[in-house]
């Protein structure tokens, strides 16, 4: 008796866009980047800093990890094993079912005591949260570099700024759309999360609540996602 190859577990999302229309995504591939500032002077620095702290350092950069499809999601609520885990500010890069580009916000919620052995395994230890509403990525090409960038997170009911930023920092998402053309990518169900912006010093990342927002200063226009970080229960055995 011969068995059916499974397909892998998938995420269904949906984007609300300005006009009010509905796009409706079978994730097929998560790519998160990684090390992707704009400059990559700036990256070789980073790179040396999380070398000191255990974190192993990227045979290149910029960075590109697989992520489960199903780590996709557009939820309020990451569970988690521990409380070494935190988020990154992000925009995502998401291929449409018509194949249109569209961006929209996102939070990479990473495991930190795991990133030490490995990066790769700590991006597929929780979730990718993505917003619910989106842009047409030609809506503002024309001011990509414009559009904001901030995280905050929560602590005993108070919400502190803890990243800050505009999309001039990161490689823009013209870098990633020919990356992944070359690589045959380019495809409907295909989500690309760009990498992060620097981390502002004193702030305690391991919150109980994370919250991104994606900003268009042009129009007043902005997309954010948000979610709990529940702790799961302890083990047993």
């Amino acid at each position: 008796m011969t068995t059916k190859p499974t397909q892998p577990a998938r995420s269904s999302l949906t984007f609300e866009l300005p006009d009010g229309s509905l796009h409706h995504v079978e994730v097929v591939q998560v790519l998160n980047a990684g090390y992707a500032g704009r400059s990559q002077d700036d990256v070789a620095a980073h790179v040396a800093e999380l070398a000191e702290l255990g974190v192993p350092a990227p045979s290149v950069t910029p960075a590109l990890y697989p992520v489960s499809p199903y780590l996709a999601q557009q939820t309020g609520q990451v569970s988690v094993q521990h409380d070494r885990t935190s988020g990154e500010a992000e925009w995502a890069l998401v291929v449409a079912a018509d194949g249109e580009l569209l961006l929209t916000a996102a939070c990479d919620h990473t495991d930190r005591a795991l990133e030490v052995h490995g990066v790769a395994w700590s991006k597929n230890a929780a979730p990718d949260v993505l917003a619910t509403r989106a842009w047409r990525l030609s809506d503002v090409a024309s001011r990509l570099d414009d559009l904001t960038l901030r995280a905050w997170v929560t602590h005993d009911g108070e919400e502190t700024e803890v990243q800050s930023g505009t999309l001039a920092e990161l490689l823009p998402p013209s870098y990633w759309v020919e990356v992944l053309r070359e690589r045959g990518d380019l495809v409907p169900g295909t989500v690309l999360i760009s990498g992060t912006i620097p981390m502002a010093e004193g702030v305690d990342q391991f919150a109980g609540r994370w919250r991104v927002e994606l900003g268009d200063p042009a129009t007043g226009r902005t997309i954010d996602c948000s979610y709990d970080v529940v702790p799961l229960p302890e083990p047993i055995g």
